[in-house]
């Protein structure tokens, strides 16, 4: 019902710049927080950074700093800018979203994409 698409990982050296990009699409009738977590090899998944709908953002303390959570509400689409990348942020990153599949519904589902790998060299 609810699909979202991540894109914009990769490969990059210590020190430098990605941006990850999250479209959802499908039966959407409003999103509620939006959101990236991060899962590394032996390690259980955990949050990057969470955004509302009104653009409240918050983050680990990991990455407090570097990293930079948007959104476009138009669009529904959330980005993460990740500056200043070291190799222990090296994971699979996934967008989660909190979505009522219509309007004025208070019931609302999470969703989770299929991830997207990122890997800082050192």
């Amino acid at each position: 019902q609810v699909q979202l698409v991540e894109s914009g990982g990769g490969l990059v050296q210590a020190g430098g710049s990605l941006r990850l990009s999250c479209a959802a699409s499908g039966s959407i009738g409003s999103i509620n927080a939006m959101g990236w977590y991060r899962q590394a090899p032996g390690k259980q998944r955990g949050l990057v950074a969470t955004i509302t709908s009104a653009s409240r953002s918050n983050y680990a303390d990991s990455v407090q700093g570097r990293f930079t959570i948007s959104r476009d509400n138009a669009k529904n689409t959330v980005y993460l800018q990740m500056n200043s990348l070291k190799p222990e942020d090296t994971a699979v990153y996934y967008c989660h979203a909190v979505v009522a599949l219509s309007l004025n519904s208070d019931n609302y589902y999470s969703y989770w994409g299929q991830g997207t790998q990122v890997t800082v060299s050192s």
